[in-house]
């Protein structure tokens, strides 16, 4: 039991190091010194009520975004955070769910005096 243990640890660090995989790069070799990216996304489903959103943007070491989601009770609950070299922050807000305001439909014209 003992030697099987032996073969299948050298086997696992063979396989770790690559020299039974040799085409497959397992380290990554080339690193963006300033990453960038930004990306949106934003869910109103009024079949399951779901509604939520987010932001997002990084430019290098700087992560900035936010979330907004409609919480089990009602109430809207939007993150904004920070993401730096100080460290993650985030403040959170919670209030009403912004109503769409209703917008009447415009009056009929008057139809012209003819008599």
């Amino acid at each position: 039991m003992a030697l099987f243990k032996i073969l299948f640890a050298s086997c696992l660090l063979l396989v770790i190091d690559g020299a039974l995989l040799p085409g497959i790069p397992l380290h990554a070799t080339e690193v963006d010194p300033h990453p960038q990216y930004a990306f949106a996304y934003n869910v109103q489903d009024g079949l399951t009520g779901d509604s939520k959103s987010q932001q997002e943007v990084r430019d290098g070491n700087v992560v900035k975004g936010s979330y907004s989601v409609v919480d089990a009770d009602g109430t809207l609950r939007t993150v904004f955070y920070t993401a730096d070299d100080n460290g993650f922050n985030a403040v959170v807000q919670r209030g009403p769910v912004p109503v769409p305001v209703a917008v009447a439909p415009p009056a009929p014209a008057p139809l012209p005096f003819l008599g």
